[in-house]
């Protein structure tokens, strides 16, 4: 039974192997047997399979110069290790080695007969059956070429834990060691291709492109990882097509309308050379140019696309080669092939018929010898009904010279895959060495045990690779990652034309380091890059035009990312580059310029010294210093005249020094500010106008005082001296600076730069701390000058020279519109100009102080110096006493008639209380006595001692106006004689006419009888002016009767006449 079954299993083997034909294996006996598996064909005729009959393997065509390259290569590192004498000494390898036609059927064909080996000797059939052509089991596969063929056959290898090392398959899927097992290889896997090719994309600046892959395990994950790195630098893609080389007409036609169509000039392919084959004819037939193809490496050297023929379509592709090896004595080797020499090669043959395209005949004299294996195999497939024939072909005579002919098999310049499998085959010879010379006790099995060499099996094999570690010819180190995988490099190649023969040849331009840091990887000499074959410009693939410096990228809705508009940077933004995805902002202290492709500085502003406004202010504020001083000089030089002793002179000093301290601390307000200038301006300004407007509230408060009082004591003379009037002005300008230390300490205020009020300018200005502290500094101020403006309208009825109540109300008034306006503008200004507003108004304030309180004042002491007299300064003050007489006779008199009209039944009409005042002098109402005693003067010579006297006579005259009557008041003044010993008393008269229809007498009444107690007292020589005469008389005072009308007492040696009506009443003199 047991023979019967190795019989069966005999049969089933040689039936799966019948379907190769003679030229369809390389096949050499060895002690080992390693398999391979080669793209000798690049793909297999189209046949229908209808049934009708058993069917048959399908024929490979299209003959692979380079599959037959590789091939060859396997075979030298074989022969290389037979004959080396310290790699596997005593052990001779040997191969199976088979077509794939470039196709998964073919592939797994030959991969079922290395599994099937197998499993014949796994039965141990030896001994109960003689197989004459045995073949030991194959421990290892080298191959194979595409990643979708390595995948089927990674799948049925894994089953069987037979290592499988690919020197081409690069599909990162293969790295999965839980689906593919065994499964190793020496090429670096594509995820770091797709890598490399998104960094040459974001080198060059293209955003825009196609992407076409090849339907396989290759094509698809690769073109997969290329989208995620092209999505992380913002690479766009404009169409993804799949393709195959089994794909129908149409499919063909709509890819190239959709590359045709498209506005992507860079299209990135992930195929092989058979699966791009027919889309490159239909664009060649189409004759569509211009575009940039970036090639993967599986076709970036193909000798099916690299075809002058198709240079106008691909030239100056850009494509990944892998790093070139050196095989010493390769190229001897493969000059040595030939049909009657590679007796093991089964595909020799064939390879000499497409090399010369001859044909050799088998069975004449000059037949060809063959392995005895190969031609019973020969043999038993001459009768297959579709063997094809080669009678077009001429014969081939044996002597023909493999180097006389050009083909992809003899280009030994760049070896890549040809070393990829030289490396693969060493890779399983060194992991036999291990073996070989493996210790017991330092395995890597069980225990520390070892494998039997002589028995090895393909999954201790497959143990030994894993660990492997060992040195090349090139004295690089190979060892295999946890994934199996090679880390190597790539070398960038460009399409060029040969100008020496017309064909394609590869040039490299630069390499791709896997090893270096992200974004150090890449290096590419332009110089040497030709683009479609003869342009050196960098060709142009963007969805949209790039964006100058100054713009940025705009998003326009619905279309991808990579087709834009470009938008002007907002001001304060800038882009210094093209296509900026995004404007930088620019520094707080810098601004964009009008281009926006920069940043300057931005323009500083302040109240500068330098600038007209700043200097108008500054001029303003100067020329009120100076107008100040002059004023005070002015007062201290005429400070005994009566002018000035009546306004209080030591206040007024004080009161023109607080001005010029005004006008000073505008000063501070201008120029760029400090933080000591900010910290002292607005103190300065506030103790400055406290100070100002605390000594005119004093100065008021106390004339009123002294006039309202009814007679002046030593209370009020003690009460309202020079020291306690200072010692109030102190107090009142204490509180100010009470205000301003608290504020310095709490929240001092300090420069600041505003950057934000406007885009172009940094306004620097004094941030005040606190504005509530600012708030009670002006709030003092303001109440102490209501308070002010209040005594000053209440004393507006004072005598003019000791009153200034007119002339203070207006100032005041000036001062409260001044600041009253200040606070909205204040409020609604900025930058600079919240400086200025405050200097306005400080000007303002202190002209308006000045010019109202003063100017008056100082035209009267330069330009009316007759005004500037004693007698001036007593007609006013009498001139209000007799008013303020008149007014309570008048209302006493009222008071009088009403009682007597209560009584008597009578009606009256009662006199307005109306009144007016003159003082000139000159007489404007002569009297008849006056008149007829002034010609009986005339008559009468006058003596010189006369004459003297009455040549310094002056006369002061007040008229008040009472209803329809008018009163006038006559007052005369003898000036007093210089040198004289004694003042002589001069003639004075006095009358009194009362001009009224039917009241004169009534009138006359009431005018005389006024008392003391209804009016106010007089002022003393030493209550007005501090220990000085407010008349500036030095005489001692008269004691007057308390009844005595202070209307007539108004000086020494005076008299006074009172007319009025129509009648007259004359007094005595009145003598002191």
């Amino acid at each position: 039974m047991t023979f019967y079954r190795c019989c069966l299993v005999l049969l089933a083997f040689t039936w799966n192997t019948s379907a190769y034909g003679p030229d369809q294996r390389a096949q050499k006996k060895g002690d080992i047997i390693l398999g391979g598996l080669f793209p000798i064909h690049f793909g297999v005729a189209a046949k229908d399979q209808d049934l009708k009959s058993r069917p048959e393997s399908v024929e490979c065509i299209r003959y692979n110069f380079r599959g037959f390259r590789w091939l060859q290569a396997m075979i030298f590192a074989i022969e290389e290790i037979n004959n080396s004498p310290s790699l596997l000494p005593n052990m001779t390898l040997g191969y199976r080695i088979f077509d794939t036609c470039n196709t998964v059927s073919k592939a797994l064909e030959a991969t079922l007969s290395f599994v099937a080996q197998n499993k014949i000797d796994s039965l141990n059939l030896d001994e109960f059956c003689n197989c004459s052509e045995h073949i030991p089991s194959t421990i290892a596969v080298v191959g194979a070429t595409g990643s979708g063929i390595s995948t089927a056959v990674a799948n049925l290898l894994g089953l069987f834990y037979i290592p499988q090392v690919s020197y081409a398959s690069s599909s990162r899927l293969l790295s999965n060691k839980n689906q593919y097992k065994s499964f190793l290889r020496t090429i670096p896997n594509d995820e770091h291709q797709a890598t490399a090719m998104a960094d040459i994309i974001e080198y060059f600046r293209w955003n825009w492109v196609g992407t076409i892959a090849a339907d396989d395990d290759y094509g698809r994950p690769g073109i997969e990882k290329f989208r995620e790195e092209a999505e992380e630098r913002d690479i766009c893609i404009n169409f993804s097509e799949l393709i195959s080389q089994y794909s129908d007409e149409d499919e063909i036609q709509h890819v190239v309308e959709v590359i045709q169509n498209s506005t992507a000039k860079v299209i990135v392919v992930f195929s092989s050379g058979p699966d791009l084959e027919p889309l490159i004819k239909e664009i060649v037939r189409r004759n569509i140019t211009g575009r940039i193809w970036l090639a993967s490496e599986a076709w970036a050297s193909s000798s099916l696309i690299a075809m002058p023929e198709f240079f106008h379509v691909i030239g100056g592709t850009i494509g990944f080669a892998l790093k070139g090896g050196q095989i010493p004595g390769f190229r001897e080797f493969l000059q040595k092939v030939h049909p009657k020499k590679s007796v093991h090669n089964g595909f020799a043959k064939e390879f000499w018929e497409e090399t010369f395209n001859c044909h050799l005949q088998e069975g004449s004299k000059g037949s060809l010898s063959f392995d005895p294996f190969l031609k019973s195999r020969e043999e038993g497939g001459r009768n297959r009904p579709n063997n094809t024939t080669t009678t077009f072909r001429p014969l081939c005579t044996g002597d023909e010279n493999i180097t006389s002919v050009e083909t992809p098999y003899m280009d030994y310049t760049h070896l890549r895959i040809s070393y990829n499998v030289y490396l693969a085959v060493y890779s399983i010879a060194h992991a036999l060495q291990d073996i070989y010379t493996c210790s017991p006790g330092k395995g890597l099995f069980t225990n520390g045990s070892c494998a039997d060499i002589k028995k090895v099996e393909a999954w201790q094999v497959l143990k030994h690779l894993r660990h492997l570690n060992f040195t090349n010819n090139m004295g690089e180190q190979v060892d295999f990652d946890e994934f199996g995988d090679l880390v190597g490099n790539y070398s960038i190649i460009n399409w060029h034309l040969s100008p020496e023969d017309g064909s394609i040849v590869f040039k490299e331009v630069g390499h791709y380091n896997v090893y270096a840091k992200k974004g150090e990887r890449l290096f590419i000499n332009e110089e040497k890059i030709l683009w479609s074959g003869f342009s050196r410009e960098v060709p142009f693939s963007n969805c949209s035009r790039d964006c100058l410096a100054g713009t940025r990228k705009g998003i326009i809705e619905g279309e991808p990312t990579c087709c834009f508009e470009c938008v002007e940077c907002p001001d304060g933004e800038y882009s210094d580059e093209t296509d900026a995805s995004a404007c930088d902002k620019c520094p707080d202290d810098s601004w964009s310029n009008e281009n926006h492709t920069s940043c300057i500085a931005k323009q500083i502003e302040f109240l500068s010294w330098t600038e007209p406004f700043g200097i108008a202010l500054t001029l303003f504020a100067v020329l009120g210093i100076f107008l100040t001083s002059f004023v005070l000089g002015v007062f201290i030089k005429f400070r005994n005249t009566p002018i000035v002793k009546a306004t209080n002179r030591e206040l007024s000093y004080l009161l023109l020094f607080s001005l010029i301290c005004c006008f000073s601390s505008s000063l501070f307000f201008i120029g760029e500010p400090q933080d000591w200038t900010c910290c002292l301006r607005q103190p300065a300004f506030g103790i400055s106008f406290v100070l100002c407007i605390s000594c005119i509230l004093v100065k008021t408060n106390r004339i009123l005082l002294v006039f309202e009082a009814k007679i002046p004591t030593s209370l009020h003379r003690k009460w309202w001296g020079l020291n306690l009037q200072f010692l109030l002005v102190f107090l009142c300008t204490f509180m100010q600076i009470v205000i301003c230390v608290i504020w310095l300490y709490n929240a001092p205020p300090s420069s600041y730069r505003n950057y934000e009020l406007e885009d172009e300018i940094i306004f620097v200005t004094c941030h005040e701390g606190s504005l509530m502290a600012l708030g009670f500094l002006i709030g003092y101020t303001c109440l102490l000058a209501a308070i002010c403006f209040f005594f000053a309208f209440k004393s507006r009825k004072l005598p003019e020279n000791f009153n200034e109540a007119k002339f203070i109300t207006f100032s005041m008034l000036i001062f409260f519109i001044v600041w009253i306006s200040f606070i909205p503008a204040y409020a609604s200004t900025y930058g600079k100009f919240v400086s200025a507003v405050e200097v306005i108004a400080i000007l303002a304030a202190s002209f308006g102080l000045l010019a109202c309180i003063f100017f008056n004042k100082v035209y009267i002491i330069l330009f009316k110096p007759s005004r500037n007299t004693i007698e001036e300064v007593r007609c006013s003050t009498a001139a209000h006493a007799f008013k303020v007489a008149a007014r309570a006779t008048l209302r006493r008199s009222n008071v009088s008639r009403k009682r007597s009209n209560s009584l008597g039944g009578s009606t009256g009409s009662t006199p307005s209380s109306s009144m007016s005042s003159k003082s000139n002098s000159e007489d404007p109402f002569p009297q008849p006595d006056r008149e007829k005693e002034q010609q009986q003067q005339q008559q009468q010579p006058l003596t010189p001692q006369q004459q003297r006297p009455q040549q310094q006579q002056h006369r002061c005259k007040q008229k008040v106006i009472f209803g329809s009557g008018t009163v006038t008041f006559s007052l005369s003044f003898d000036e007093p004689q210089k040198n004289a010993m004694a003042h002589k008393v001069a003639k004075q008269q006095n009358s009194l006419e009362a001009q009224n229809s039917g009241d004169s007498l009534a009138r006359r009444q009431a005018l005389l009888p006024l008392q003391s107690s209804e009016a106010g007292s007089e002022l003393d020589s030493g209550d007005l002016d501090s220990n000085e005469s407010v008349v500036g008389d030095s005489q001692p005072e008269t004691q007057i009767p308390e009844e005595m009308s202070p209307a007539l007492v108004v000086s020494n040696s005076r008299s006074f006449i009172i007319s009025g009506g129509g009648s007259a009443v004359t007094e005595k003199k009145i003598h002191s």
